[in-house]
């Protein structure tokens, strides 16, 4: 069994597509999952905490 070059090209195309938009579902689904909530708030206000008013000596 021999494949030419345009039906690789093909299914590496199509296997490309549907890998980046399962990984982008996966990457979306992990960001708003409500356990993750208190990490990501977390990161969020650390950067910038009450008791730092003045620069690092």
């Amino acid at each position: 069994m021999s494949f030419d070059h345009d039906t690789v090209t093909g299914f590496a195309k199509s296997f490309g597509l549907f890998y980046l938009i399962a990984m982008s579902i996966g990457v979306i689904i992990y960001a708003y999952w409500p356990a993750n909530r208190k990490q990501f708030d977390h990161a969020a206000h650390s950067i910038i905490s009450d008791d730092e008013d003045r620069p690092c000596p």
